[in-house]
């Protein structure tokens, strides 16, 4: 017979069938003790983490109501104190997340709860750990303390070793539609609907960015930022490009949301090249995209983007961070060989 929930407090939004799955799992309690949440950057996974962190911990006595956001155990996760979630971090210097850093949360993760049901470990970035620092974490994976949950978020599992996804219960949560998008941040949020649409169309689906962007007015000065940098990429020359790929080599984690923007504008400049009726991503670009085209083609976009997906993907990697960015912009259009 199937089980009807109520309407739950987890504050995740775009993502219902993962929030029903997890709510179903602790209503029958089939609790795993390793979560591998993945998608794309921005996409909602650290919100998401949270809130089943908090609907693990939380004291409400009916199940199917947790969280209830009211408890004390749901207060601190909400105030960021809990002292029964641990958190990893990433090297400062080179973006990595480290082995050293991975040992000292399985270490915490291993003593008692203070005061709740679970000790809750949210490993951010688990795609920045290479093999080595993965290995940190397989023997709490193989014999895990009763108490102990991990919660491990990646963009994809491309870089995860196979005996740790063995381990886990993957849960990949998808791009969140652009109507719902709208409605969310209309609703939930307090945008315009015009602001609605054109951060719906922006966010490539990436939840997450949508709602910093409602409520930061610095993420869209950012972008304007980024973009224009971008637009001034064609016209540089050769040392221009090395000049600047010496600047982006010095803040690794600044890269990733740096290029999967200029991803988004590399595809809207193919569609627009090709004539494709798909709506564009940066529909406040249209006017710098047309003008741009008028030294592109479909080719030298196709180019840069699959230059720009090429970078992405060796982040993770201990690559040549400076000589990998020359080769991506040498590849871009716009430079006289």
């Amino acid at each position: 017979m199937a089980v009807e929930l109520q309407p739950h407090n987890w504050k995740v939004y775009g993502h219902d069938w993962a929030v029903e799955y997890l709510r179903k799992g602790m209503l029958h309690n089939r609790v795993r003790q390793a979560y591998l949440i993945t998608g794309s950057p921005s996409v909602g996974k650290t919100r998401f983490a949270h809130a089943f962190a908090m609907a693990l911990n939380c004291t409400h006595d009916d199940t199917a109501a947790r969280p209830c956001g009211e408890c004390r155990s749901c207060k601190l996760v909400l105030s960021g104190n809990h002292p029964d979630l641990v958190y990893s971090e990433l090297d400062s210097g080179t973006g990595a997340l480290r082995i050293e850093a991975l040992r000292d949360v399985m270490r915490r993760i291993a003593l008692k709860p203070f005061e709740s049901r679970y000790r809750i470990a949210i490993i951010a970035d688990f795609d920045h750990a290479r093999g080595a620092a993965q290995d940190a974490i397989l023997k709490t994976l193989e014999e895990p303390p009763p108490h102990a949950i991990l919660l491990l978020l990646a963009t994809s599992t491309d870089q995860t070793l196979s005996t740790i996804i063995s381990r886990c219960q993957v849960v990949y949560l998808r791009p969140v539609a652009v109507y719902t998008l709208q409605a969310v941040l209309t609703a939930h949020y307090h945008a315009q609907p015009e602001q609605a649409e054109l951060l719906a169309r922006l966010s490539s689906g990436r939840i997450g960015w949508a709602i910093d962007a409602v409520e930061r007015e610095d993420i869209l000065e950012q972008r304007t930022t980024a973009l224009d940098l971008l637009d001034q990429v064609v016209r540089m020359n050769r040392a221009a490009r090395f000049d600047l790929a010496g600047d982006l080599s010095k803040d690794k984690t600044a890269l990733y949301p740096l290029l999967e923007l200029w991803q988004t504008y590399w595809r809207d400049i193919l569609l627009h090249a090709e004539n494709s009726p798909t709506r564009l991503c940066n529909i406040d670009r249209t006017a710098n995209i047309e003008r741009l085209m008028y030294d592109l083609d479909a080719e030298g976009a196709l180019r840069a983007l699959k230059a720009t997906q090429t970078l992405l993907g060796q982040l993770a990697t201990n690559v040549n961070l400076r000589l990998a960015i020359e080769v991506m912009l040498l590849d871009y259009p716009g430079l006289k060989r």
